[in-house]
């Protein structure tokens, strides 16, 4: 079944969900289809998720396959298991105007039948050798996964370049994924947070790119045909801008093999459409969507800092005492001190061409008006005058000692060393993290805070009405 990886176009938040993936969680407006194999994968994702070697100290090679395949990698053969994350640059960036949700469907059909199997015997091969394969389109990258058992890596292995290479994009096949792709656009039109992370990314970016809903929308995703999706395999799936990490029970030599077997056959080189640099719209600007819900969803933000930028790490760890966490500013303000809501985040996002800083609340329609005047003082706050020494001391020892957790299995490695590719960060980034966060100043943080929020912020709105919001809550409203 297609469906949106975690949150999907709705923003994430970097406090609560910890470092998965490079310095957050890699969520980043991520669409695509996930699967997982019944039965024997179970058992095998319980190993999986219960062993904890300590991943942050293990040796990270550069492997390079006889035919050229690069990789990251890390030998681990603390349980049976091989973990390997994939990316091509592309993802919905690549999506045709006019037909948003391309990369999308594209995602959710590669497991839907390839080379000489039909989408029915491809699933029970997966289940049968408790194989998990699953693809994505983010804004930036057409991302994949792959985590087996060792003694199944070699169907494993060749189930996926049958995917990446074969794909049938039968008729009926399609048919089926559109009706669930619009199915879940049509839930996503009464659901206030779909709505509002929208509508920022609307107002945030307008007609560029990353200003569309990578799922696509109730107008184009039935104008997508089986040509779309065909040109968009074609020109993203490349090995020019492949970039792998794999973690797990198997030794460079065999796998070298396998990662020839898999990617060698692919085009040499991708044939991108170019996306734009972009800034997004400067702050203050505040939008309202009305949908007749109980609770008011309230998203806001502002431009962000680039990963490479040099105050990046300055950025992260004073992003984390604004809004990472139940210790940090806003949940404080907001929820302990005022009850104004149940939870409140604030989270750092960054993309290839654009940055964002992005929080999100829900809370009463009475309310939302203080709920978010109390956010705006707290921001003001942070921006004029940064943290103290007590906040910053606490911030960087929690973000040193929650790395170690971040880490702590072969899939977790794996992503980050995906990750770390992707933001082109260094092989021994690992190592060096901790020393990058130790190193931020005091001084360091009340620049950055400056930098990030004292342009105000950009706000939406989603919910009842202000002169409504005394009244009971009627059916939600029926959007396109």
């Amino acid at each position: 079944m297609a469906r949106q990886e975690t949150l999907g176009d709705r923003l994430s938040h970097q406090g609560y969900d910890g470092e998965t993936r490079g310095e957050a969680l890699v969520i980043r407006f991520s669409i695509g289809a996930h699967r997982l194999a019944s039965g024997l994968i179970a058992g095998a994702v319980l190993l999986f998720l219960a062993a904890s070697p300590s991943h942050a100290a293990a040796k990270i090679q550069r492997l390079v396959s006889p035919g050229g395949i690069e990789a990251w990698f890390v030998q681990d053969a603390t349980v049976p298991l091989i973990a390997m994350e994939y990316a091509f640059s592309g993802g919905a960036g690549q999506d045709p105007s006019g037909k948003s949700g391309v990369g999308n469907m594209v995602a959710s059909l590669l497991d839907e039948g390839s080379g000489d199997l039909d989408s029915k015997t491809f699933h029970e091969r997966l289940e049968r050798r408790a194989i998990e394969l699953s693809f994505s389109s983010t804004r930036d990258y057409f991302r994949g996964s792959l985590r087996m058992l060792k003694d199944n890596k070699d169907e494993a292995f060749d189930l996926l370049q049958m995917a990446l290479t074969s794909p049938h994009f039968d008729t009926a096949d399609v048919e089926r994924i559109r009706a669930q792709v619009l199915s879940g656009l049509r839930r996503d039109s009464t659901n206030p947070t779909s709505l509002a992370s929208r509508k920022f990314l609307e107002v945030a970016f307008g007609d560029h790119p990353y200003g569309r809903p990578g799922n696509g929308t109730l107008d184009s995703v039935p104008k997508i045909d089986v040509a779309d999706m065909k040109d968009y395999v074609r020109r993203v799936i490349a090995k020019d801008s492949l970039r792998i990490a794999v973690v797990g029970d198997v030794d460079a030599d065999t796998l070298g093999k396998l990662l020839d077997k898999t990617f060698g056959g692919l085009p040499a080189k991708a044939s991108l459409t170019p996306v734009a640099e972009v800034e997004a719209t400067r702050p203050p600007q505040r939008a309202f969507v009305p949908l007749d819900v109980p609770q008011t969803v309230v998203t806001f933000g502002g431009p962000g800092i680039r990963r490479y930028d040099p105050n990046f790490m300055a950025a992260y760890v004073v992003n984390h005492i604004l809004g990472g966490g139940s210790s940090s500013r806003l949940y404080k303000e907001v929820r302990e001190k005022r009850g104004l809501a149940y939870s409140v985040y604030e989270s750092l996002l960054w993309m290839d061409r654009s940055a964002l800083f992005i929080g999100n609340t829900g809370t009463r329609a009475d309310r939302a008006g203080e709920t978010v005047d109390a956010i705006e003082k707290e921001i003001r706050r942070m921006a004029e005058e940064g943290p103290n020494q007590k906040e910053l001391d606490e911030a960087k020892s929690y973000l040193k000692g929650s790395q170690m957790l971040a880490l702590d299995t072969s899939s977790k490695l794996a992503q980050a060393l995906l990750q770390y590719q992707l933001d082109k960060l260094p092989i021994d980034y690992i190592e060096k993290r901790n020393a990058l966060v130790d190193a931020v100043t005091l001084d360091d943080a009340r620049k950055v805070a400056k930098q990030l929020w004292d342009q105000g912020l950009l706000t939406v709105i989603v919910g009842r009405a202000p002169q409504a919001a005394a009244q009971p809550a009627a059916a939600p409203l029926k959007t396109n």
